[in-house]
């Protein structure tokens, strides 16, 4: 006799989504095609809206688990984000993004507008294009195997800014569902709202989490590790929520945070399993909510987006590269490379369709486009170089000239000018310690005031116990504000010319003392009248601030020290592994011949698109061929088969390599006296006898007269491995160069 059990419909539809998942997604795998449109057309098969497969009941519950596939989703893109790496991209990647995401939503807009669609559909719509798709591009590039050529580093950094603008895009659109209207200050305020939490929870969590994760480090296994970043993760969810602002947000904040601290690599590790799960949840969930027919009946739109995506998205971006300064070949790369919608698209349509703003036709129009486009990208990227050189072949050479010219000009290194130093320095120094202070004074009103109220009985001994607490707690923030100089030789120097500088600098000190005593005066106002803030309150604090000022010094020094200790350990740990690398490389390096086998995958690749330099750290110091000596290989150079190659690089690089090279290259050894046996690895001595100071690796000649190349440079005690051609040596530099023996000498003897 059979006890039948009940199972809940949510475990059955969970069990289908996830074979339908599987299915699809090996299917794609074994086409080499991205596997997000494997879990859509599962979530299509799986749905309502067809009938060949059994459907899925719970679409509510399906919805919870799809809700917590992104929270997830953007906290591993959290991890992968980290505030500091947006800082590094630099400007050319910011100016790229901003050109591209404006101009898409002025298209996405103006192209809901022509089709009739209602004003907030085409807003929405505009927020869907501007986004491109991190996995889509990542997955491309590395199956056409680009990742290494330089405009990938364009756009990766350009996709980065993108997360940054998607996030705030989320907000902004938020707040205009739920107000129905274009409200300046409104957004305005949402926007201030959204800096300010942003830099708050940076700050705290900075200060705070690290130490934590150091303090418990014995204690943090694999497990306890894993369970305590997803309970950070959906904390800072839930205190988002509380606040006013997405899910999403608090998720990708707390990503951010975590990516700053040295944990960072272990934690992506481990969460990518759990990220993997939902995210595939999520992605099937968007499959589900697609109805074929609705797309038939809108063909005209999908169509006509589509193509507004793909040129719109080149134009936009490539014109944004140019004014970067990026020479044109790069920015019509970058372009092409980013003409698609993704994952971020299908959370701003989620979101319309949560808030109930938006029509039932744009979320399926905007996951077509979104397909079709992910097709596309392999092909565009591809294709980009082509259609690069047709461009540069018909267009008129004076327009060309121009632009190379204006691209050489904007990327020359301008050192910074002693006031745009100091300047950022005041800012950083007054808006960190106003974003503290502030946040002190609203949490003191918000929790404190009420319960020392209450237990007070509405006092005024009540509202002086709380006014002390708090400016104890922020004393050494508003003196911060208010005394702080900034730590750089850039501040002397400008201080020690009384001419010119010491006027505005004591505008500057003014200003800002004057901002800390508007602070003060906020927190007096919250609990006494103007009048009591400004003949007593005011004066008597800031008197005791400057009578304890050492004291404030001294406590606040350690706050910061701890502060930009938590903030760069990752970065620290990442120098010290690097310090430890390079005392291997290039300087213990050594040389191995292979023989290349006719059956290498790689045989007729140009040394260019194996990229074994950057992917290993290895260099290419000769290839034989038919009794033919080829030093220093060109990266335009190919690898037949039976060339006899050498590799230079150390155990580890050259460990790494082999598997590559197993079973289609044969590891070769010459006899002595062999030409290849002049090959070696030689160190030069930039001085007054090599005359090399001051000149780039490329206009040096080195590689013409020794028939090698430069593999590293030592300098001031750091060692640069693999340096660039452009390059320049200074005064003491050792160079290390592979190349002909004899030549190497004969080159340092001439100068000698």
């Amino acid at each position: 006799m059979f006890i039948m059990t009940h199972l809940p419909k949510l475990i059955e539809d969970l069990a289908l989504i996830l074979m339908a998942g599987a299915v699809t997604t090996l299917l794609f795998r074994r086409l080499k095609q991205p596997l997000v449109l494997g879990y859509i057309i599962a979530g299509l098969l799986v749905g309502p809206h067809i009938a060949i497969l059994p459907t899925v009941i719970d679409t509510e519950n399906i919805n919870v688990l799809a809700e917590l596939g992104v929270i997830f989703l953007l906290f591993s893109l959290g991890l992968e984000f980290s505030f500091k790496k947006l800082v590094r991209v630099g400007g050319a990647a910011s100016i790229t993004a901003i050109v591209e995401v404006i101009g898409m939503l002025g298209i996405g807009y103006a192209s809901g507008q022509i089709l009739g669609w209602s004003q907030m559909d085409s807003i929405f719509l505009g927020g869907i294009l501007s986004i491109s798709s991190t996995t889509i591009i990542i997955r491309a590039f590395e199956e056409l195997g680009v990742k290494s050529q330089q405009f990938a580093g364009i756009v990766f950094g350009v996709l980065i800014v993108e997360d940054l603008v998607a996030i705030l895009l989320l907000v902004l659109l938020s707040t205009l569902a739920v107000s129905r209207q274009f409200a300046g200050p409104e957004m305005a305020f949402s926007v201030l709202k959204l800096v300010f939490f942003l830099s708050l929870w940076f700050i705290a969590g900075i200060f705070l989490i690290p130490t934590f994760l150091k303090k418990a480090r014995k204690l943090l296994s694999e497990e306890t590790l894993l369970i305590l970043s997803l309970g950070l993760c959906l904390g800072m969810v839930v205190l988002a929520t509380h606040v006013g602002f997405s899910p999403a947000l608090g998720a990708f904040v707390m990503g951010s945070i975590l990516a700053e601290t040295t944990k960072a690599e272990k934690i992506e590790h481990l969460v990518k399993p759990v990220k993997n799960l939902f995210a595939a949840v999520f992605f099937v969930s968007v499959g589900i909510l697609i109805d074929p027919a609705v797309i038939v009946k809108h063909g005209g739109p999908v169509l006509l987006i589509t193509v507004l995506t793909i040129v719109g998205k080149f134009l936009s971006s490539s014109i944004g590269a140019v004014l970067s300064g990026q020479p044109l070949k790069q920015s019509i790369q970058a372009g092409m490379s980013l003409a698609q919608i993704g994952e971020f698209s299908f959370i701003i349509a989620t979101l319309g369709l949560t808030l109930k703003v938006t029509s039932d036709f744009l979320y399926p129009i905007a996951v077509a486009v979104s397909a079709i486009t992910t097709f596309t990208t392999p092909y565009l990227i591809k294709w980009s170089e082509p259609f690069y050189h047709f461009l540069d072949r018909n267009l008129p050479r004076k327009f060309v000239n121009t632009l190379n010219k204006y691209s050489s000009g904007t990327q020359d290194i301008q050192a910074e000018s002693d006031w745009k130093i100091v300047l950022r320095a005041y800012t950083a120094i007054v808006l960190t310690n106003m974003i503290i202070s502030v946040a002190i004074i609203l949490l003191s009103s918000t929790f404190l005031t009420p319960w020392v109220q209450g237990k007070m009985n509405y006092s005024l001994t009540g509202d002086i116990i709380v006014l002390l607490i708090t400016f104890v707690a922020c004393a050494p923030f508003t003196w911060a504000m208010m005394a702080k100089k900034p730590d750089t030789m850039a501040y002397t120097n400008l201080w020690l010319d009384k001419k010119y500088n010491r006027g505005p600098l004591v505008i500057i000190e003014v200003i800002r003392n004057l901002l800390a005593v508007f602070l003060v005066g906020f927190l007096v106002d919250r609990l006494f009248s103007g009048t009591i803030a400004i003949l007593v309150a005011i004066p008597v604090m800031i008197i005791v601030l400057y009578i304890f000022s050492r004291r404030m010094q001294l406590y606040y020094g350690r706050i910061e020290k701890r502060f930009l200790r938590n903030l760069n350990a990752r970065e620290s740990r990442e120098i010290e592994e690097d310090t430890a690398r390079a005392s291997l490389s290039p300087w213990d390096a050594h040389l191995a011949s292979f023989e290349i086998s006719p059956y290498a995958a790689y045989v007729g690749v140009s040394l260019q698109h194996l990229a074994w330099r950057e992917r290993f750290g290895v260099n290419l110091a000769y290839i034989e061929r038919g009794g033919k000596v080829i030093y220093a290989p060109s990266r335009d150079e190919k690898l037949f088969p039976y060339d006899h190659i050498g590799v230079i690089g150390t155990d580890e690089q050259l460990i790494s390599l082999r598997p590559l090279l197993e079973d289609n290259a044969n590891e070769v050894t010459y006899a002595e006296g062999d030409k290849r046996e002049n090959i070696v690895l030689q160190k030069v001595i930039v001085d007054e006898h090599t005359k090399l100071k001051g000149q780039t690796i490329r206009l040096s000649g080195i590689r013409e007269k020794t028939n090698g190349l430069v593999v590293g440079i030592e300098r001031k005690g750091q060692r640069i491995l693999n340096p660039a051609s452009d390059t320049k040596f200074e005064w003491d530099d050792v160079v290390w160069v592979v190349g002909d023996r004899r030549k190497i000498q004969q080159l340092y003897i001439k100068h000698d």
